[in-house]
């Protein structure tokens, strides 16, 4: 069986970058929960390498209630603290604060348009 085609990108990485590449990538989604997972992982990678998240992201899982939106949505500043606390995360103010304001846009979004994956998937016509 031969090698599937890979990005340059994915062909240098890990294991959990090949996995990420040919599981994940360019593959959609309709599921608002892995929407939102991909909200905060992708916001917490900004500044930093897409691997150094992957390899968070079990952590970023456990942290941020199985990426459970109506969970973090409802956030406080207990809650900001112990993510500031936990070392297996990306420990920012700014990150972690829009990780719970995405939670709270996306619960508004669904709540306006049925789902947050109806609404974004709206701007290509499903």
């Amino acid at each position: 069986m031969s090698e599937p085609t890979r990005c340059a990108w994915a062909a240098l990485g890990s294991e959990l970058m090949l996995r990420y590449h040919d599981e994940e990538w360019g593959e959609p989604i309709h599921d608002d929960r892995l929407h939102f997972e991909m909200l905060v992982l992708e916001g917490a990678q900004a500044g930093l390498s897409w691997t150094t998240i992957l390899n968070k992201r079990e952590n970023y899982r456990r942290a941020f209630d199985g990426f459970d939106y109506e969970k973090v949505a409802r956030y406080t500043k207990r809650d900001v603290e112990r993510l500031l606390g936990d070392a297996g995360i990306v420990r920012n103010k700014l990150k972690v604060a829009s990780a719970i304001s995405n939670a709270q846009a996306l619960i508004a979004v669904r709540e306006e348009f049925g789902s947050f994956d109806e609404y974004i998937w709206g701007f290509v016509g499903g």
